[in-house]
């Protein structure tokens, strides 16, 4: 299968998403072809990638210098610290905005390197290489970069586009099945703010996608991507239109961040977590039909995963859940602002409520 080419066209940046198997071998060519030119590489890599994959890498990449930075992705490491041992290391080798960082790795990765890269010397060349299907099919896209504080998740941070992203389909194949499945969360997220036909793609073919089948995990990630860049084409940096991708995020970060971004429950269970949250959530406030509402469920549920809130939280957690809730970086006032669902293929944005109501829902929650 030839390796499939989609174009991100915005306002600060234009650059190609290149999706196919075993196209890290083809980097070399891949980056004459876009004509990058650069004399030092840092290669922040993610210390779970298999050895070989990381030296196959390193071995195609013509570049007079290249300084490997191992990093350890877990949401713990998305902090300042990480940042400052990556600045540091820019500084030490005498990096200059002529050169380039590469990511190689998920999602936490490529936040890090690419928050890095939009700070130093105001900006640095930024080549992400995402490892992992969450970081395939969405955070690899649209430029967002950032790290975690006290506060919450992702509460500091950049726009940063980066310059070409390229999505080695083989790189999935060392994926545990639950990593797979927290992409596929992110894959369903696309398909229920934007295309019922994709929903329905997903509903007849998730089990070979999630084993890796060609033609399948390839059309399903560029579909993936082709929404995601639709949206951030039209609303690059998140006034509008962009918010649609946060449905599920804001029970999302506020279920990860109260149990601390433990193994517990990762990012992608707990955008599916977030999901079925708002989902019910539209219900029961009459914006979603029962119909649809009971498509999703039965879809989530073909994943296997434990999605009872109760299996994670006790109702002594619930205010602890809201106070994140209300921190979440989408809130410009004391209510909480949601993006609910209408139908399958249809969101509703900026939906305010306040926190008495969403209390009671959680209540409602942890008592099934």
């Amino acid at each position: 299968m030839k390796n499939i080419n989609l174009n991100v066209i915005t306002k600060s940046k234009s650059y190609p998403i290149i999706i196919g198997k075993n196209i890290i071998y083809q980097i070399n060519n891949i980056l004459k072809l876009n004509h990058f030119n650069f004399e030092k590489v840092l290669l922040i890599a993610d210390t779970k990638i298999p050895k070989k994959k990381l030296i196959i890498l390193k071995s195609k990449i013509k570049s007079e210098k290249i300084i490997i930075h191992p990093f350890i992705a877990n949401e713990r490491n998305k902090s300042f610290k990480s940042i400052n041992l990556i600045l540091e290391k820019l500084f030490k080798y005498k990096f200059n905005r002529n050169d380039c960082i590469i990511s190689f790795g998920g999602g936490i990765t490529g936040d890090v390197s690419g928050f890095a890269a939009s700070i130093f010397k105001r900006g640095i060349k930024f080549i992400n290489i995402p490892t992992t299907l969450l970081a395939q099919v969405d955070s690899s896209i649209g430029g967002k970069t950032g790290i975690n504080n006290i506060h919450g998740k992702n509460l500091i941070g950049s726009f940063l586009q980066p310059d070409l992203v390229i999505s080695d389909v083989s790189m999935l194949d060392s994926l545990p099945k639950r990593d797979l499945t927290c992409g596929y969360g992110e894959i369903l997220k696309h398909s229920i703010i934007s295309d019922i036909k994709i929903f329905k793609y997903l509903k007849k073919n998730y089990s070979k996608i999630l084993k890796l089948k060609t033609p399948f995990i390839e059309k399903t990630i560029a579909d993936s991507c082709k929404i995601k860049r639709n949206i951030v084409q039209k609303d690059e940096k998140e006034k509008n239109l962009r918010k649609t991708l946060n449905l599920g995020h804001t029970f999302a970060h506020a279920y990860e961040a109260t149990l601390a971004f433990s193994k517990k429950l990762n990012h992608g269970e707990a955008v599916i977590l977030g999901i079925i949250s708002s989902a019910k959530f539209s219900l029961e406030n009459n914006i979603l039909n029962k119909k649809d509402y009971e498509q999703i469920i039965k879809h989530i549920n073909l994943l296997n995963l434990p999605m009872n809130l109760n299996y994670y939280f006790k109702k002594k957690d619930i205010n602890t859940i809201i106070r994140y809730m209300i921190l979440d970086k989408k809130n410009n006032s004391s209510k909480i602002n949601l993006i609910l669902i209408k139908k399958i293929g249809k969101v509703i944005l900026d939906l305010k409520f306040d926190k008495l109501k969403i209390k009671k829902f959680l209540n409602k929650e942890l008592l099934n």
